[in-house]
């Protein structure tokens, strides 16, 4: 349990991928808030994504936020506060400052992350250890950036069974995260029936998930492209998050009237 939220966003963040258009997909003033529930009925949590506009080092940045915390049951015995802060490149997606500060159970990381592209290199500040670290990078996107970098990455032809590779910067080292197209399926939703793409990680089984191919994601087939679902075999129990409510899209969310 208490990984709950850390899931949700390191799954989210990495997996959200979509058809690229020239609509714009989002922009400022979106927000999506997602449930979260174990094992089917116990409601775990809830997270919001947001997007704003802000100024860094002189230059207009998108500033998004991800931010998950527990409720109900779960809080009484496990307490989660989680934030993650992303200042992208309006332009190219590019993140330039990625902060982490959560707290899950007592457990906490307090650390943000600057990208130099100049010299190709991450520099680490940890607030709670009082250390500075520089690692080298290459093409890399942050938990935060890779999600609203990929609702751009064109899909249009791929086929099920197909597969992305995106390269994230996490606690120090780089994670080659392989996506794999599982095709189109028009899903039930609180909003009603939606288009969608489908998608599964190959992720590592063992403590956390269940098996390889654990989790699978449904991404709105429309021009905003938003996460709508989320479903994950844990090691023990399982994990589902689905979109509760939303504002500020770019674009009409279409629905399917039937």
């Amino acid at each position: 349990m208490k990984k709950i939220t850390l899931l949700f966003f390191t799954i989210l963040f990495s997996l959200t991928i979509s058809s690229q258009k020239k609509k714009q997909v989002f922009k400022e003033g979106e927000w999506l808030r997602f449930k979260m529930s174990y094992s089917g009925f116990l409601k775990a949590g809830n997270a919001t994504l947001a997007v704003d506009k802000d100024t860094l080092n002189g230059k207009e940045v998108f500033h998004v936020t991800g931010k998950g915390w527990t409720t109900g049951i779960i809080k009484w015995f496990f307490k989660v506060n989680d934030d993650y802060q992303s200042y992208i490149d309006i332009e190219t997606g590019k993140p330039y400052l990625f902060k982490r500060k959560i707290n899950e159970g007592g457990h906490s990381k307090h650390r943000n992350t600057r990208f130099n592209y100049e010299t190709k290199t991450a520099h680490v500040h940890d607030f709670k250890n009082k250390t500075d670290t520089i690692i080298p990078i290459g093409n890399v996107q942050d938990m935060m950036s890779s999600f609203y970098y990929l609702r751009n990455y064109d899909v249009s032809s791929m086929k099920p069974g197909e597969e992305i590779v995106l390269d994230m910067f996490m606690d120090y080292q780089v994670y080659p995260f392989k996506l794999r197209f599982l095709g189109i399926e028009i899903l039930k939703t609180r909003f009603g029936k939606v288009k969608t793409y489908r998608f599964r990680p190959l992720v590592q089984a063992g403590r956390v998930f269940k098996e390889n191919e654990s989790v699978t994601i449904w991404i709105t087939a429309d021009d905003n492209k938003i996460p709508i679902k989320l479903k994950a075999s844990l090691a023990v129990g399982s994990l589902k998050a689905e979109l509760e409510a939303y504002k500020g899209l770019a674009n009409s969310f279409e629905i399917i009237y039937d």
